[in-house]
């Protein structure tokens, strides 16, 4: 982990500008600070990308980029439906101010954030490699995008005090069997879910709820499950473990097809 902050720090001081690529589901958790006070430490424009915008609502979306406008111009890209990387481009272009060479552009964020799928979306598909595997891209690789556009992928980094299985489970860089507190994530996925989609929770799990806290909604969804244990106990771990497969799988997750 120390080799890779080491890695992402020179990527910082040799680029031109810088990406953060962020999850457009949850843009604030997937904000990096540490490296964002690298990049403000250097002076470096930087632009943040949200990611898989396909899978947020449209109004969810314009709020998020406007608290992002705060600290850096946002651009919204989803690279399934080839939405946002042409203007992802003229943004790099507009914020660099670069003459006679090509402009280096750092590629930084969290695992599984889809950053060289964004790469592929604005250089061509194919030109840097991919993978759904956490932590694929080994070190630091060149990506002629045309243009004067060179990317510099790095691997995907943490914080310096990152440790939140929350995150690692939001966006699937442990799964369930590596998860130590898989009651702790399921019930951060639930909230989650009662505060931007009640309804897909309800009619996923077929259940119905009012003012029940999460560790409640646990339960109904084990019960709903037959996740049961001697005596009729309901099992919390083999319903957490449902939830957090589910949240990876995608299948907690509506797709949203009002991009504009």
């Amino acid at each position: 982990m120390a080799s890779q902050k080491l890695l992402v720090k020179d990527v910082i001081k040799k680029a031109d500008v810088l990406l953060e690529v962020v999850d457009a589901r949850f843009p604030d958790e997937t904000r990096n600070s540490e490296i964002e006070k690298d990049i403000s430490r250097e002076k470096k424009p930087f632009i943040i990308v949200l990611n898989k915008c396909d899978l947020v609502p449209k109004e969810k979306l314009e709020k998020a980029k406007s608290r992002m406008a705060k600290i850096a111009p946002a651009v919204f890209v989803s690279s399934k439906e080839r939405f946002g990387t042409t203007m992802l481009r003229h943004k790099i272009l507009e914020v660099a101010d670069i003459q006679g060479r090509d402009i280096q552009v750092g590629c930084i964020g969290y695992p599984n954030t889809g950053k060289s799928s964004v790469i592929n979306g604005v250089a061509g598909r194919g030109k840097a490699s991919t993978s759904a595997i956490s932590g694929h891209t080994k070190g630091v690789q060149i990506v002629n995008a045309g243009s004067r556009i060179v990317f510099l992928d790095t691997p995907g980094v943490f914080p310096l005090d990152e440790h939140d299985e929350y995150i690692q489970g939001l966006l699937g860089i442990k799964d369930s069997t590596h998860i130590k507190d898989q009651i702790g994530v399921a019930l951060k996925i639930i909230e989650k879910l009662v505060e931007e989609d009640r309804e897909l929770l309800e009619s996923f799990y077929k259940i119905t709820f009012t003012d029940e806290n999460s560790y409640d909604l646990l339960e109904m969804i084990g019960l709903q499950c037959n996740f049961l244990k001697k005596k009729g106990k309901i099992d919390e771990t083999r319903a957490a473990i449902r939830i957090i497969n589910d949240w990876q799988k995608g299948l907690l997750h509506r797709e949203k097809t009002d991009i504009e």
